[in-house]
């Protein structure tokens, strides 16, 4: 029986998610929640975002009355500790939230309860912050962002009958946030309502306990809910964006977790494979540098890829990480490269990393090790010239996706880095000298690339720019909370 909250201590939070759905809305057989974004289902990216918030002491797992035990197969092998319920959801948001109170029957009424959508797994850890702490003075919040479009109000036959103020609208998000005596009384005398539906439960507080003001915390534009086919794709494209969400490790955290082991960076010479590889051995790793200027090692011949594993093995008798940033630029018209050039843009930026990747694998496979590649900014979108490169890249993102879901029952994590344009060896070469403050510098990309390594992250393509868009668009959320005209 997980513990109530003791009278005199600070109040107990328990996260609920609700994870009810069936998919039906989206014409699949499987609930939405079990989809797989960035390697992951749905569900785990989501339980992840409470199992890693410090103010939240306990979750409890609604979850569609069928699939209740792959749910539970999810909270075991993702290990999450916090999780201390998986029950089978009802035949309404209403219903499952019901059935989520009647589990805390015993909990003390100043318990904070957060009802979270399974489906949103962007949610910010500053909103969970943010919600936790407006529940000190508040019995029940909600989160909210400006309404970017203008709302109209129709009638039975489509007409517009008002046009509210879109400075006084939000968009309703979760997770929405009460006091558990509050949300518990609200559902008692709805429930005495022969007429009583609603489609969230702030506004079964708002219904049925009118006289409790109802507090909005700022939500963000990235918390969004799959709901329809699109979603899914925008979501995934959204993970790609996770550079605001890549853990950043300290010197210590570094030390700890870097003494001791083995990588192996292909293309280790130069430029970020360099500087991945320096900051690795400043902090404890055995690396071993291979490329084709220093050691001969070209990364599109696998039997020089399996050497150069091999021999790293050998010395240490473990291989924890596998790097490979060896690239060519080759820039032109395709109708005018010759053959040769065409073989060997192909080989160097997409088979060797399908070698390295295939390679790298039982060495990985014993450590629970990580391989990361990199990815350009072309990769999204093919531009004249550089249709051998971006195609290549492109490629490259998708072996990553893939890989992260072959390999997930194995414990291997495969991750790809997109850094924008970055001042490298590589890239004076094909276009001279450019102002040093329009590139990103290697070494940033290098400390991103650790952080990366040393995260729980798979199946992820992290952008590394000078500035960060997904926090300034945060900001700029933030800073514009109340909306305007």
């Amino acid at each position: 029986m997980p513990k109530k909250a003791q009278s005199g201590s600070h109040p107990r939070t328990v996260a609920v998610v609700l994870a009810g759905g069936s998919g039906q809305r989206i014409g699949l057989s499987t609930p939405k929640q079990l989809l797989k974004i960035a390697g992951k289902p749905i569900l785990e990216h989501t339980l992840a975002l409470f199992e890693e918030a410090p103010d939240v002491d306990e979750i409890v797992l609604m979850m569609n009355p069928g699939f209740v035990k792959d749910a539970e197969e999810i909270v075991r092998k993702a290990g999450f500790t916090k999780v201390s319920r998986v029950l089978p959801g009802g035949t309404s948001r209403n219903a499952t939230t019901q059935l989520a109170l009647d589990v805390l029957t015993d909990y003390d009424p100043t318990t904070k309860v957060l009802f979270h959508d399974a489906v949103r797994p962007l949610l910010s850890q500053r909103i969970i912050a943010d919600c936790v702490k407006a529940l000190d003075d508040y019995s029940a919040v909600d989160v909210a962002i400006p309404s970017s479009d203008t709302i109209i109000e129709v009638d039975d036959n489509d007409i517009i009958t008002d046009v509210p103020r879109r400075s006084r609208l939000r968009r309703g998000q979760t997770p929405q946030g009460f006091r558990l005596g509050t949300i518990k009384d609200a559902y008692a005398k709805a429930w005495e309502d022969p007429a009583f539906e609603a489609t969230d439960d702030c506004t079964v507080v708002l219904r049925y306990l009118p006289g409790t003001p109802i507090f909005v915390v700022p939500g963000d534009e990235h918390n969004m809910k799959v709901t329809q086919p699109v979603d899914i794709f925008i979501a995934d494209k959204l993970f790609q964006l996770a550079s605001s969400t890549t853990p950043e490790f300290g010197e210590e955290d570094y030390r700890q977790r870097l003494t001791g082991s083995t990588m192996v960076v292909f293309g280790g010479s130069y430029g970020i494979g360099a500087g991945v590889a320096d900051l690795a051995e400043q902090y404890g790793a055995r690396v071993f540098r291979y490329s084709r200027s220093a050691t001969r090692t070209h990364v599109e011949n696998p039997a020089d890829v399996a050497a150069a594993l091999a021999q790293a093995y050998s010395a240490t008798g473990r291989i924890d990480y596998v790097v490979n940033t060896a690239g060519v630029l080759r820039i032109g018209r395709l109708d005018q490269t010759d053959e040769a050039t065409i073989e060997e843009a192909l080989r160097v930026n997409y088979l060797a990393p399908v070698h390295i990747a295939k390679a790298s694998f039982p060495y990985l496979s014993r450590t629970r090790g990580q391989l990361l590649l990199y990815t350009s900014s072309s990769y999204t979108r093919g531009r004249a010239d550089y249709s051998l490169y971006s195609s290549a890249k492109a490629a490259t993102v998708n072996l990553t996706q893939a890989l992260a879901d072959e390999w997930a029952a194995d414990g291997v994590r495969i991750n790809c880095i997109n850094p924008e344009r970055t001042q490298t060896p590589m890239r004076t070469q094909a276009f001279g000298e450019e102002p040093a403050h329009t590139l990103l510098s290697a070494e940033k990309v290098a400390r991103t690339s650790l952080d990366v390594l040393l995260s729980d992250l798979t199946g992820h393509v992290i952008d590394v720019r000078r500035e960060d868009p997904v926090a300034a668009s945060r900001q700029e959320a933030e800073s514009t909370g109340k909306g305007s005209e």
